[in-house]
């Protein structure tokens, strides 16, 4: 059961006309189902057209680092996502989970040196290039991805 203490994600709504708000249990199996949804959302209002790919790609990564690190995939737990969307604004998505966190200026480039052959440690850098914006809050318990719309 996923831990219903977990606050909801809280962002501007103001210029948004739809949000979306979800939690999911702390299982990599758990998020194909969301992005799915999520992105049948995008798809039907058109807030990422021509994105759709680089969001849904991001969502994935942002709920992985969420679940495997955030949650240490402890099922107990649950990570919140909520998602902001409208045409032409383009699209907000927020990924809270109740882990320690992180400085995100702590982690090494993975285009540099050894690190191109590593295994992983790419997530973090696939998301800041696919979105607009990303922004790191609450000690690095959430991200917020913004791709704008055309």
């Amino acid at each position: 059961m996923p831990d219903k203490s977990l606050p909801q994600c809280d962002f501007p709504v103001d210029g948004y006309s739809l949000r979306f708000e979800t939690k999911i249990q702390a299982s990599v199996e758990a998020i194909e189902p969301v992005v799915g949804k999520i992105m049948a959302v995008v798809d039907e209002f058109g807030c990422a057209a021509g994105h759709e790919f680089e969001v849904d790609l991001a969502l994935r990564e942002a709920l992985a680092n969420a679940v495997l690190h955030g949650c240490k995939s402890d099922p107990k737990h649950a990570v919140c996502v909520s998602v902001g969307c409208a045409k032409p604004k383009g699209i907000l998505i927020v990924v809270r989970d109740p882990g320690e966190g992180f400085d995100p200026t702590s982690i090494s480039s993975p285009i540099i040196g050894q690190n191109i052959y590593s295994s992983h440690g790419r997530g973090i850098f696939l998301i800041n290039q696919l979105m607009d914006e990303v922004q790191f809050d609450r000690g690095g318990t959430e991200i917020r991805m913004i791709k704008r719309g055309e």
